[in-house]
């Protein structure tokens, strides 16, 4: 069946693709407003409402909304990124409503109690010190603030231990009446549903929302730099990057292309020269990031300390190199494992859901596959050679490192190799 879609007059969207066959389905309230949308006396908000609205509301305890939802057997989740938050459950085909009312009534109706409060800011802040015994997770935190240093999309997700512990209920009800509006809300779900009953109960339950909220954070602008942490880990680990490409600009699904053939997997360039062909290091892959005005692309590596001198080179000969010599066989073969990941997310509910939210949220409606498959099949070797130009000869990288870093070379010598 197709994709159905109402949105309120508030602007809140509710999406569904029914999947009649299955037994189950998958459903959730995305809201377009993750740690970009935070001030910096706010860093860190964002994730702890989202700890939050699990904890408690004036007709259900913390413990309430567990027991209920795992008594018919579901999942209750959510998630906090960069640009958005989602908050998602799993359930039966019989209970949909009752997943339904649970995920409206933490969204509306959370009560932020102030010893519930307290208690998780003590489990955030164990994350948080959990992330920085983590070398592949802290150096991401690096690599994050040489890309858009002094920016909320260049600050960490989870805050800092003296942002959160500041936080009270207050403040968490300010971010979100400025942020949870209708117009940034899509009520999206995918399996064994009804699209006029979810309508209906989301006009009820969110229909006096107010429409407008926050303006837009300012654009994203990337500055690249260096970002380098000497410590006693076994491994360094090391990140170089590159700007990348909007979600909805026109070099996008060419820069995923570009970052799947250079290191997505086992067969990927990068991994058969570091590690298969030279032996330089256990870990190596390609990334790119979409953001709603700009992106990332990315090369993680861990090595050990006596190959760290002679990794990066290697690395960095492989990007120029890709620039000039890749072919249309690589590039269909990608193409291809775009394909199969597209139609495999169709027959997983949860996948679906999430997509069609994602969608609706980055492009303001849902992107048949039929469209997105004529995009995709558009991008040629050509294109692809085209953009690996110009995202390498855009200018200053952002590089960070973490661990036995004294063999990576300097900053200057890695920024000769992204000019024309």
């Amino acid at each position: 069946m197709a994709v159905k879609s109402t949105t309120l007059d508030n602007g809140m969207t509710v999406l569904t693709h029914a999947m009649p066959h299955l037994e189950s389905a998958a459903l959730g309230i995305w809201v377009k407003s993750g740690s970009r949308w935070e001030t910096l006396s706010e860093h860190g908000i964002s994730h702890l409402l989202e700890h939050m609205a699990f904890k408690g509301t004036t007709t259900r305890s913390a413990r309430d909304i567990a027991e209920q939802i795992e008594h018919v057997g579901g999942e209750l989740n959510a998630a906090t990124s960069i640009e958005h938050t989602g908050y998602f459950a799993r359930v039966l085909k019989d209970d949909v409503s009752l997943a339904t009312d649970i995920l409206s009534d933490i969204m509306r109706n959370a009560v932020f109690d102030a010893t519930e409060l307290a208690r998780e800011q003590r489990v955030i802040i164990q994350e948080i010190g959990a992330a920085h015994d983590d070398p592949q997770d802290q150096v991401f935190d690096l690599f994050q603030e040489a890309l858009f240093p002094d920016q909320s999309i260049g600050r960490p997700i989870l805050g800092t231990v003296e942002s959160v512990q500041s936080f009270d209920a207050d403040q968490i009800r300010a971010y979100m009446d400025r942020n949870y509006v209708g117009k940034r809300m899509v009520l999206a779900a995918s399996g064994h549903v009804d699209h006029d009953e979810l309508v209906d109960i989301s006009a009820e339950r969110f229909g006096d929302l107010k429409s407008e909220g926050d303006a837009e954070p300012v654009p994203a602008k990337f500055v690249g730099g260096d970002r380098r942490q000497q410590s006693d880990h076994e491994q360094a680990h090391i990140i170089l990057g590159m700007e990348g490409r909007a979600y909805n600009s026109d070099g996008f699904y060419a820069a995923q292309i570009l970052a799947s053939i250079l290191g997505g997997g086992m067969s990927s360039r990068l991994f058969q020269e570091v590690r298969e062909r030279r032996g330089l290091c256990y870990s190596v892959y390609a990334f790119h990031w979409a953001f709603a005005d700009s992106g990332v692309f990315g090369v993680s590596a861990a090595t050990g300390a006596d190959d760290v001198a002679e990794l990066v080179p290697v690395i960095l000969e492989e990007l120029r190199n890709a620039a000039d010599t890749i072919t249309e066989d690589e590039v269909i073969r990608v193409r291809n494992q775009i394909r199969a990941g597209l139609l495999m997310s169709l027959e997983s509910p949860s996948s679906r859901a999430g997509q069609l939210a994602r969608q609706q949220i980055l492009w303001g409606r849902p992107i048949s596959l039929a469209e997105t498959t004529e995009r995709i099949n558009r991008i040629d070797a050509a294109r692809v050679k085209k953009i690996a130009h110009e995202i390498f000869e855009a200018g200053p990288p952002a590089v960070a490192g973490i661990g036995p870093v004294k063999g990576l070379p300097a900053y200057d010598s890695i920024v000769k190799h992204f000019r024309p």
